[in-house]
């Protein structure tokens, strides 16, 4: 079980039986809104308050990595396009959706809906 809390940690809890055993994972100072598993499980997004998508490989135990920070407009959510787990799909308040490539961060397409999103 994968969980956050408002101060950014990401928790993880592995369950058994009636044991369980607790541990933090990545702390990112900032506040997640969304945590997103790619189709396969090996790859979490974490979307924060301020609209930073960060990825976490749970695997590899090691911290989380920013992948896209917000310019002019926070990122509302994102989400992994399958099949797959190279590419994510976001979209900003303002209305743009982009297709990113996970593994550098890079914009491969994006879209202006020319107007307001809300969730």
């Amino acid at each position: 079980l994968y969980f956050s809390v408002q101060e950014g940690i990401l928790f993880f809890y592995h369950i058994k039986d009636l044991q369980y055993e607790m541990k933090i994972c990545a702390d990112i100072l900032q506040p997640i809104s969304s945590l997103i598993f790619s189709p396969n499980y090996t790859v979490l997004l974490l979307v924060t308050d301020q609209g930073t998508v960060y990825t976490y490989k749970p695997a590899h135990s090691g911290e989380a990595v920013k992948l896209l920070d917000a310019c002019s407009s926070c990122f509302l959510a994102a989400d992994f396009l399958t099949p797959g787990n190279n590419y994510c799909v976001s979209v900003t308040i303002s209305g743009e959706v982009q297709v990113w490539f996970l593994e550098d961060g890079t914009c491969l397409s994006k879209l202006n809906l020319d107007i307001e999103v809300h969730v």
